[in-house]
């Protein structure tokens, strides 16, 4: 007969709260999964963007780019005035929105025709034009653009290129970064404090909507590519790159401390929801998901294999991941089964 001693009923309640408070760490097993949506393509998809849980868009290869309004149980083509590539998408609201497109480089007519340019839809994404940006080097390649209000917003990539509007896109400024490394994301909390990260370490932040740019520190890790940045706050971040690199910082981007992600898979995108919850993905249908601020990754089950190139989350529950081959995952409470009758 096992006997418990008087030492050992003490001992039970700690070790209960010691097993609860393990088990908290540990992804939540309710039904949100990650699902296959139909994209209707096979395009290389580069980007999604939501308003809310219902309306939003994926953008990439061909000139595709694709409109739900129904958080993406249907995706509908939405006509754009190119077959380039589609780079990066973004909506300031349901009228109002942008597109980044890069032409192939060998079928330029003239020396002069810029690699890279901006489409702007101010009707939903019925009619597109063609936004100039005044000194930006024709051979440089843009990849993203983001908004922090419907006045101010940057787009950048190639050699450190970044530009700012402070009249929701009627003009663009140059602005002169710390580096001329690849830029390929960033975070903006508002309209003067972001991030923006990038190629060789790269990773450079700004508390005056870009005036001036500060480089931070990443120590020992020159040869890191990252390719986006997510920041929850002023003080708390976190950056992703290559090779499963994973950098938290809690002092607003001055520096960063490595993190353990357990996978060697390049990570392309990082959404945090909160101070403890967040997500990664990239290649290899690699999804990360950490729920004590990244003490922890685990890695979800997506059943792909593709590449996935960015993240979306309009909240806790509601998330998009796309990438190659017309890719299309969303996060989310699982349907119920259905009754054969």
């Amino acid at each position: 007969m096992l006997r418990v001693t008087h030492n050992s009923n003490r001992f039970l309640p700690f070790a209960f709260c010691l097993l609860l408070s393990t088990f908290c760490l540990l992804p939540s097993a309710s039904a949100a999964t990650w699902s296959r949506q139909k994209s209707g393509t096979m395009a290389w998809l580069h980007s999604v963007y939501f308003l809310d849980q219902s309306h939003g868009w994926v953008a990439g290869s061909n000139g595709t780019l694709l409109e739900t309004t129904d958080g993406g149980a249907n995706w509908n083509k939405v006509v754009t005035p190119t077959k380039d590539v589609l780079r990066d998408v973004w909506f300031v609201d349901d009228h109002v929105g942008w597109l980044v497109a890069e032409r192939d480089v060998y079928k330029l007519k003239t020396n002069d025709e810029a690699l890279s340019y901006l489409l702007r839809t101010d009707d939903g994404g019925l009619t597109w034009r063609s936004v100039s940006l005044n000194g930006f080097d024709t051979n440089a390649r843009l990849v993203r653009v983001m908004f922090a209000d419907a006045a101010n917003g940057w787009v950048f990539g190639e050699t450190g290129v970044i530009f700012v509007t402070r009249d929701g896109g009627t003009s663009w400024t140059r602005q002169t970064p710390p580096t001329k490394h690849l830029l390929l994301g960033g975070a903006f909390l508002d309209t003067s404090r972001g991030w923006l990260v990038g190629a060789g370490a790269t990773i450079i932040h700004t508390i005056n909507s870009g005036a001036t740019w500060q480089s931070s520190l990443v120590r020992e890790e020159a040869s890191v590519r990252f390719n986006a940045a997510s920041f929850i706050d002023s003080r708390l971040g976190w950056a992703v790159g290559s090779a499963g690199r994973i950098f938290m910082s809690v002092d607003g981007g001055h520096a960063w401390a490595a993190q353990r992600s357990n996978v060697d898979a390049d990570l392309m995108d990082v959404k945090f929801i909160s101070a403890s919850e967040g997500w990664a993905a990239g290649s290899e249908g690699t999804v990360l998901h950490t729920v004590n601020g990244g003490r922890y990754w685990f890695a979800e089950n997506t059943n792909i294999s593709h590449s996935l190139e960015r993240l979306f989350f309009t909240d806790r529950n509601h998330g998009w991941a796309v990438g190659y081959g017309g890719t299309i995952l969303k996060y989310g409470q699982s349907a119920p089964p259905t009754l054969n009758r």
